[in-house]
């Protein structure tokens, strides 16, 4: 059964960062490319919640690489996966919240 995919402030405000980012330095059609990874990802995701790597055992919080720099953490409920944040791997790890 396919779990709804919901997304946090942060998550919503770190994909827009990156978005932008991307639109600024890199194009419209980098932009577009990484957009369609996302969502193809979430796609998967909500059929297969534990596609990614354990983060936080302690809060449940899993993580998925999108692209070599960006990767992302989720939460799994009974109903729904909480996206909690997009991270870049170039930041210190210390910087990472889970």
């Amino acid at each position: 059964m396919a779990l709804i995919i919901q997304w946090s402030k942060k998550a919503d405000k770190s994909f827009d960062k990156i978005l932008a980012y991307l639109l600024l330095e890199w194009g419209e059609s980098l932009s577009r490319s990484f957009t369609k990874k996302v969502f193809d990802f979430l796609d998967i995701l909500s059929e297969f919640s534990e596609l990614g790597t354990i983060e936080n055992p302690e809060k449940g919080i899993r993580g998925f690489l999108i692209v070599k720099q960006i990767v992302v953490f989720y939460k799994i409920t009974e109903k729904e996966i909480i996206i909690l944040d997009f991270f870049d791997t170039r930041q210190h790890p210390e910087k990472k919240k889970y």
